[in-house]
């Protein structure tokens, strides 16, 4: 049944096709009798009484044949069987090339009937001119007319469906996107206004649009042009600028998009694809950090790297830029196999001949470690493996110390006896002043990473004590004669920042679901104030700090304002397209244990001394009594894998900034 109905439509569709056709031989047929019949009497000055006998005569006879043969002609062009709604140069160059073939028969055929009248005379170049010209201006007319008024019937239709869209920026990168959207037939986007800050602009318009101001007016363009759309097209704008401009726009209701940056305006590839949906991350109010990756590729080239916690969100976007900078092999390390697994695929893929291996073990298990760097050798290692989540780790506190602290301490110790030229550690805000079990064990984690620094440069490696709570292989001076340790040249550097935008634990991620559920959004306190910065920044930073190490730095980044939680979410859910409060709630939680309302960059007690970037720092390091440190170190690891509940005043009593949260 569904197929004869197909069958159906399909004669029909070809039925009208037909009488199309024929509608039209008729039209020519009667286009090309007038034409030449008003050729004649333009001849003659539009009087018929003046027309020769003859040459009526020799008309009427012959430009009926005429006629026939014009629709023959025709069709052997196949100008009936053309779409004209799609017509364009090629069947322009067949109606020429038909009427020109016509054109030669009426010449011929008008002169052997005139031959045949007996009476002598030629016809006129002017009406076989005149004839031509008429026959072929309405043959054409009644074409392209026909694809003139489907057209203007489309673009009338298209205007009711359009995007309407207020374009912010009107300079270069914002007239190539103005262009690129206004003279594309791929989108249903049209810009319908342009927002600039310049004066200058003020009033005038580029390809008929109208700059109608500056950001102030952004909301009444918004309802005065009914824009569904806001294009962001200012890539050198500053990220003070771009916040405050976004801000305005999430005021409206309208889809925001924007420019992602400068490359594009600089390689020329500005078109309204690049454009991408405006992220929270936007909205931090600070210029990206833009490191001068000419000097990571130097010392990264040719070099074997290890990534410890290399599926993590840090660890995996870490393996992504070392994979992009030619190292001699890149090792993968991670206790958690779906994570590493997942970054071994998308690098196999991207780079098919980079050096890749990718192993599954844990920080903790010094026995693997040693095995690790006894096989493979690793020049620079990344250290990023670590428990981060803060409430969890304030319930299981042991597990913070073994996990972050002590694995950190195998894995440098490793790293130094194996020849290891650099250990970078991934630190924390949180390690600043810790009111927090995991704050707290990064700072032992810092502090580890300058007692090795220390005795390294006092040449007294041997004095650091080779934690396991147990025997192994691992024993680094087995054959007790102290060579091991002897010109050991590891450098061992910290990094700390902030909150990083969609990594594991991060609250983002969590609003996001959150807000999908249609709310609450839950926000601890609504004065919580919290440093964030990108993943691909921090990552930058991390490597940048592998190039500027001398040995027990560590770097710190400014990053800019702290951000409040609550302004996050609210963006957030405007960012989805909601109204916080009215169709998404906030509801405020209460600080969890273990948390404060604002993290801290550097330590009181810590100076500043600048670097090549200037947004990255040194903050130069508390001194400590260095021996008393790895003694009370190595009782810390054995209570911490005896489980002591009183895990967190041991800490205490290494970590005198730490202050410790009753309520845990």
């Amino acid at each position: 049944m569904l197929s004869q109905n197909k069958k159906t439509a399909a004669q029909k569709h070809i039925a009208r096709w037909r009488v199309t056709a024929a509608l039209m031989m008729v039209f020519d047929a009667v286009a090309v009798y007038v034409a030449y019949l008003a050729a004649l009497l333009l001849r003659f000055d539009m009087s018929f009484s003046r027309i020769p006998s003859y040459y009526l005569t020799a008309v009427r006879r012959f430009l009926p044949i005429y006629c026939l043969v014009c629709v023959a002609v025709f069709a052997v062009c196949k100008l009936y069987r053309s779409i004209w709604r799609f017509a364009s140069y090629s069947e322009l160059l067949r109606l020429i090339g038909a009427s020109l073939v016509t054109y030669a028969i009426h010449v011929a055929g008008i002169s052997f009937t005139l031959a045949q009248l007996g009476s002598g005379r030629r016809m006129s170049y002017f009406y076989f001119a005149m004839g031509f010209m008429i026959q072929f201006i309405l043959t054409l007319s009644v074409r392209f007319a026909y694809r003139f008024v489907v057209l203007v019937r489309d673009k009338t239709k298209e205007q009711k469906n359009v995007s309407r869209v207020l374009l912010i920026g009107a300079g270069s990168a914002g007239q190539s996107i103005l262009r690129d959207i206004n003279h594309s037939v791929e989108t249903e986007d049209r810009v319908v206004c342009l927002i600039d800050d310049d004066p200058n602009k003020w009033g005038r318009s580029i390809d008929g649009v109208p700059v109608v101001g500056g950001r102030e007016e952004i909301l009444a363009a918004v309802k005065k042009y009914d824009v569904h759309k806001i294009y962001f097209a200012i890539p050198t704008a500053t990220g003070e600028e771009k916040r405050d401009i976004l801000n305005i726009c999430q005021e409206t209701n309208c889809d925001l998009k924007q420019l992602p940056g400068m490359y594009q305006l600089v390689k020329g590839d500005v078109t309204v694809s690049q454009m991408k949906k405006v992220d929270v991350e936007d909205l931090l109010g600070r210029d990206p950090i833009r490191a001068d990756m000419e000097g990571v590729y130097n010392f990264i080239n040719g070099k074997t790297v290890l990534v410890t916690g290399g599926g993590g969100s840090i660890g995996s976007e870490l393996c992504r830029q070392i994979a992009g900078h030619n190292p001699k092999q890149l090792i993968i390390f991670d206790i958690y196999e779906n994570n590493a697994y997942a970054i071994q695929l998308e690098l196999r893929e991207k780079y098919p001949d980079l050096n890749l291996v990718t192993l599954i073990g844990s920080v903790r298990d010094s026995r693997r470690i040693f095995q690790v760097f006894e096989k493979y050798r690793p020049q620079v290692v990344y250290h990023a493996a670590a428990h981060k989540h803060v409430p969890l780790m304030e319930d299981s506190p042991c597990e913070s110390i073994k996990n972050n602290a002590i694995g950190t301490y195998k894995t440098a110790y490793a790293a130094m006896v194996h020849g290891c030229e650099r250990f970078v550690l991934i630190s924390t805000d949180k390690a600043v002043n810790p009111t927090n079990i995991m704050g707290a064990s990064k700072r032992l984690c810092e502090m580890v990473i300058q007692a090795f620094d220390k005795k390294i440069k006092e040449g007294r490696a041997n004095e650091l004590p080779q934690l396991f709570t147990h025997d192994g292989v691992e024993d680094a001076d087995r054959d007790g004669t102290g060579r091991v340790f002897q010109n050991i040249k590891t450098e061992f550097v910290a990094v700390r920042f902030g909150n990083v935008l969609g990594s594991n634990g991060s609250v983002i991620p969590i609003f996001r679901k959150q807000i999908e559920k249609g709310g609450p959004v839950t926000v601890t306190h609504p004065d919580i104030i919290r440093y964030f910065m990108t993943i691909p920044e921090a990552v930058s930073l991390v490597m940048l700090a592998g190039t500027y190490a001398h040995g027990g730095e560590i770097f710190v980044l400014d990053m800019g304002s702290p951000v409040k939680i609550d302004t996050l979410a609210r963006n957030l859910i405007r960012l989805s397209g909601y109204k916080p409060d009215v169709d998404i709630r906030i509801e405020y939680t209460g600080l969890r244990p273990g948390e404060k309302l604002y993290e801290e960059k550097l330590m009181a007690e810590e100076g500043l001394k600048k670097t090549d970037n200037d947004l990255i720092h040194i903050g130069q390091p508390i001194p400590f009594d260095t021996d008393e440190f790895l003694g009370q170190l190595v009782d810390l690891m054995l209570a911490a894998y005896a489980n002591k509940d009183d895990i967190r005043e041991r800490v205490a009593r290494i970590v005198s900034t730490y202050k410790i949260n009753k309520a845990a």
